[in-house]
């Protein structure tokens, strides 16, 4: 239940390094100094400029044997006309007494990985290539050396993993483009048939000489028309298992989805097929290499299969699926079946809405990741249906998790609402986290507003929780003026992640400022399981509002929000809440719409995730145009007074640009105070580093003009 204390909540018990982990912050100020405009701010204050110093980090990798500890940090390039982040790998013990940096250069280094036998760490990067199609694979000797490329593709390197004995990779390619298509390209005759020409992904090998120079020839393993998703090797290295979709779009992934296996020559068969290649030069088409694979179909039906992972015995095959038909609204319940084939099982976890991390050594155990309320967690459940049993646990948020080859030991990132992101590493069977590196020791960390789990009870009985961020140096009794941050989705989440995190909606910033943020994770939110996720099913702008709504009341029964200087924002579906809310009150004082869609029939003719919205609905806009305006801030946007600014990326595909075009131009012509603000070359949500640090400035500058400054100032110590 919301607000209750169980093993969930109980304290994280890391345990520091026993040698100085400074010495990794000390390696990334040093790798980075002058990288940024950040750097020369005032250090005594929390600003967006401040939280770009706090860097992302991603793509835990662990050594088979748990020594080691690799991990991608990404920082932002401000300087001049930069605004792009540059990400690179870094490499620990176990110990956390060795944090050095790497690769370097000017080009990103991801998606690290150890070879089986410790020997090796290869990665993707578009590094001095020779490949024309972006990312290939390269490796570098963990004994000494220097990086060496590995593959040479057509296209771009995508997700890849290690054959089981270390003799091949295998890798997902997109299509590369023809010649036909490259010379249409060149003669700027690249016409655009929309939902035509899809460009596939596809597996491929290579065979792995560590004694060669030379990048390896990828042989292709599957082709047709069905789009990759995901794959594992099974443990004899003789076949893999991979989730596919009929084409590539995003849609698609909410109608389709099944689960096949194919046949993967070994490395000497390999190379007799490149052999045979060379001497024939008999390719198909446009120079294509026909598929080698012997592809079976594992699991088909109405329902969507992803993510297949083999377990270490070759009997079981995991997958996660939505059952016996699509569920647009999200569901993803873990499923175990026989790897010959046969009857599924169906496996519960609290949230139906997990990922699959991987199998314990003996194959009895999946162990899983998945969000439980504000909190993300690992957690393991028995093959045979017994009892979950929770990895890690304690107030905050698990992430990046890697697993050894016997799942005996875990590498991840944590992170709570007042402690930024770092690598830690524990057993899974005893937990007992240990912290590996201290990335950001060096980082200003200057009063932080604390950040309060919160619970109310909402209309119909629901039980709703939410996160309270207070003010920087907050006294109680102190009523101060508040901002209603409502999360996207709606099956989205507001969880106990580090808040002076760089973002879209600077949270220490506004608290620095002076106000108090309240984000509540109302029906519709992942974490609180199907039921409640499912709840606003055909009810949008009408239960989750009376749940917002009802967590203002409580913060303002609570005693800390002035209930005359209540400011509202949101981005995506919490854009949507904005734009509904100031049709249904007036009781904020200003708004801030962040790719919100405020009309659903116009949304779904023109987003790239129509179905999604549809699902919600329950029936398409010509069979009940009533619904769908009904629920639709447009059709009442002859209620709105408050003064909205709306904020669009100029190239979103997901809540396309005209949804904020639309609710602008109306605001403007019935004369309400608006301003509308695009960024340009921005999708759904801002990506290069000076548009992130410049929304939450806006917004403020927005709603300290619509609020009396002089009085937030005399009731707020002049904060």
């Amino acid at each position: 239940m919301p607000g209750s204390r169980n093993i969930l909540s109980q304290p994280f018990p890391f345990r520091t390094p026993r040698r100085a982990l400074a010495l990794a912050a000390i390696l990334l100020v040093a790798a980075t100094a002058g990288a940024q405009t950040a750097a020369a701010q005032d250090d005594d204050a929390w600003t967006p400029a401040l939280s770009m110093r706090y860097h992302a980090i991603s793509g835990t990798a662990i050594s088979p044997d748990g020594s080691r500890i690799a991990f991608v940090v990404r920082e932002p390039l401000m300087e001049g006309p930069q605004s792009e982040y540059l990400s690179h790998i870094w490499m620990t013990d176990a110990e956390g007494s060795r944090a050095t940096q790497w690769t370097r250069g000017e080009a990103s280094a991801g998606s690290p990985r150890f070879s089986p036998d410790g020997e090796w760490l290869t990665f993707t990067t578009s590094r001095d290539g020779e490949g024309e199609g972006g990312s290939q694979l390269w490796a570098l000797p963990l004994a000494g050396g220097e990086a060496r490329q590995l593959t040479e593709a057509a296209g771009s390197v995508g997700a890849y993993r290690w054959s089981p004995d270390g003799t091949r990779i295998a890798f997902l390619m997109r299509d590369p483009e023809t010649a036909d298509e490259k010379k249409a390209r060149e003669e700027k005759r690249d016409v655009i048939l929309v939902d035509r020409n899809y460009k596939f992904s596809h597996l491929y090998v290579v065979a792995v000489d560590p004694e060669s120079d030379e990048p390896a020839e990828p042989v292709r393993l599957t082709a047709g028309d069905f789009h990759i998703t995901g794959f594992s090797w099974a443990p004899g290295g003789g076949r893999i298992a991979f989730s596919h979709q009929t084409d590539p779009r995003i849609n698609t992934a909410r109608l389709s989805g099944d689960i096949s296996t194919t046949t993967v020559p070994d490395a000497g068969a390999i190379a007799d097929l490149l052999a045979a290649r060379e001497e024939t030069e008999e390719e198909e088409e446009e120079g294509d290499p026909a598929a080698v694979g012997e592809v079976s179909a594992l699991v088909t039906g109405a329902g969507i299969e992803s993510g297949p992972v083999w377990s270490p015995d070759g009997a079981w095959i995991a997958y996660v699926s939505t059952g016996d038909q699509p569920e647009p609204i999200g569901l993803g319940d873990v499923h175990v079946m026989p790897a010959a084939g046969g009857e599924a099982r169906r496996l519960d976890t609290p949230n139906r809405s997990a990922s699959v991390l991987g199998w314990s050594g003996d194959s009895s155990e999946l162990l899983l990741l998945e969000s439980l309320g504000t909190r993300r967690h690992v957690l393991a459940v028995p093959v045979d249906g017994g009892e979950t049993r929770f990895i890690s646990y304690g107030d905050g948020v698990v992430g990046s998790v890697a697993l050894t080859d016997d799942a005996s030991r875990m590498a991840f990132t944590w992170q709570t609402t007042e402690e930024p992101w770092d690598v830690f590493v524990s057993p899974t069977n005893g937990y007992a986290p240990t912290r590996v590196t201290d990335l950001h020791a060096d980082v200003p960390r200057p009063e932080m507003g604390p950040t309060r789990l919160v619970s109310w009870t909402s209309t119909e009985g629901f039980e709703i929780e939410g996160l309270l961020t207070y003010p920087a140096g907050y006294e109680e009794g102190e009523r101060v003026p508040m901002i209603l941050n409502v999360h996207g989705g709606p099956g989205g989440v507001f969880s106990q992640s580090f808040t002076g995190s760089p973002a879209a909606y600077m949270l220490q910033y506004f608290a620095q400022e002076g106000f108090a943020v309240l984000r509540p994770n109302p029906r519709g939110s992942t974490g609180y399981g199907k039921d409640f996720r499912y709840a606003n099913f055909q009810d949008w702008g009408y239960g989750d509002f009376r749940d917002l709504m009802s967590g203002v009341d409580h913060v303002i029964e609570m005693g800390v929000a002035d209930p005359d200087r209540l400011l509202l924002m949101g981005w995506s579906y919490g854009g949507y809440m904005t734009s509904w809310a100031v049709t249904q009150t007036d009781r904020f004082v200003a708004a801030s719409m962040g790719a919100g869609l405020p009309n659903l029939i116009s949304m779904t003719t023109t987003t790239d995730i129509q179905d999604y919205l549809v699902g919600h609905m329950g029936v398409e806009f010509w069979e009940d145009y009533e619904r769908y305006e009904r629920h639709s801030a447009m059709y009442h946007i002859a209620n709105v007074v408050t003064p909205t600014q709306v904020i669009h990326g100029a190239e979103d595909l997901r809540v396309p640009f005209t949804q904020g075009q639309e609710f602008y131009r109306a605001l403007d012509r019935r004369g309400i105070s608006t301003e509308m603000v695009v960024y340009p070359r921005t999708p759904h949500g801002p990506r290069e580093p000076k548009f992130v640090m410049d929304v939450s400035e806006r917004i403020l500058a927005w709603f300290r003009k619509h609020l009396d400054s002089e009085a937030v100032t005399a009731a707020d110590g002049g904060r």
